[in-house]
């Protein structure tokens, strides 16, 4: 596997990350042991998570797998806070009290003194981003926190916040943790050109639609009983909020491209983010060790042109305003 650089920090982490949401829901302490390793012996160094994935749990498990390992530093660990972790007023949010709080209990469910990389998971239009960003900085100054991010914030939230911590000289977000796949592009639009504007790193969540993109729905067909749609496991996941003619066209195309190339469906999809111009990291999860081995598969080779033409034509939508005047009428720098 090869690595990346975090922005325009000098961590370097693997170009796949490994999302531990299964961790706790579905995924039980072994088999979370066993695909970790096998990640880690793939390679990979990128751990994802959060303070809120299954209440805690989570963090829990992944923290338990590593106090099993010889080095921690050998890993880089990743986490947020924003979500609901009690029922207090102040449990909530990006604000100081919730941020100090949720870090030490998120610290104590993984065993270790300091994260690598504490991420926002969301704007927070109660607070105050200089609030937030204080707290952040403060974090970092105290050594629990070595690097920061933030996910799912609009293009305008993620270049204030920019902006602010270098006219403030804190530490840098280096990261954006954005929803980008196949079927889910808009982060092309302006997200992702701030991200190469600013030195950050793009941290792509759901790289396979909720497994839109693995292979196992098709066209006109009952969802797998075994499937997060068969199981309804999450309302972002369901039929009605990924099922459309743009969905099947992606999908048809990958399946094209995988039958021959002998790849599977995953494969390509995530092989088609890692082959984009810009260092774009997938983040993706697994339930089983064959899941998990099936997305490693990903790595070491790269679509032709023409397959990943045939992707981009295959997930095209039409540029909304202002996007498509400013296309028509300006032209990239050389």
């Amino acid at each position: 596997m090869k690595y990346r650089f975090l922005g325009r920090s000098g961590l370097q982490v693997s170009e796949l990350a490994m999302g531990t949401q299964t961790f706790g829901w579905g995924v039980d302490q072994q088999t979370a042991n066993r695909m970790a390793g096998q990640f880690v012996q793939a390679g990979g160094n990128l751990f994802d998570t959060s303070s809120t994935y299954n209440d805690g749990e989570s963090e829990r498990i992944l923290g338990s797998w590593l106090g099993t390992i010889s080095r921690r530093e050998s890993v880089v660990i990743a986490t947020k806070v924003f979500f609901q972790t009690g029922e207090g007023p102040n449990d909530f949010g990006l604000s100081r009290k919730h941020i100090l709080a949720t870090v030490d209990r998120s610290l104590d469910r993984l065993g270790t003194d300091y994260v690598d990389l504490l991420q926002a998971h969301c704007f927070d239009m109660s607070t105050p981003i200089e609030e937030t960003l204080r707290a952040f900085d403060d974090l970092v100054s105290c050594g629990k926190v070595r690097y920061l991010g933030v996910s799912n914030f609009t293009p305008s939230q993620l270049m204030k916040t920019a902006m602010l911590s270098r006219i403030h000289d804190y530490a840098p977000i280096v990261s954006l943790q954005a929803e980008y796949s196949l079927i889910v592009r808009s982060t092309e639009w302006e997200l992702l050109p701030v991200c190469r504007e600013e030195g950050i790193a793009l941290l792509a969540w759901s790289p396979l639609a909720g497994g839109w993109l693995s292979g196992k729905y098709q066209r006109g067909r009952s969802a797998p009983p075994d499937s997060r749609v068969g199981r309804g496991d999450r309302w972002d996941d369901k039929a009605e909020q990924r099922e459309s003619e743009l969905t099947w066209r992606v999908i048809d195309a990958l399946t094209e491209i995988a039958a021959a190339r002998g790849k599977s469906v995953s494969q390509v999809a995530l092989n088609y983010i890692l082959g984009h111009p810009d260092p774009i990291i997938p983040i993706f999860g697994a339930r089983t060790p064959d899941q998990l081995a099936t997305n490693l598969g990903s790595v070491d080779w790269s679509l032709d042109e023409a397959e990943r033409q045939k992707l981009s034509d295959a997930s095209a939508v039409p540029l909304p305003y202002p996007y498509r005047f400013v296309e028509r009428y300006t032209r990239r720098p050389e």
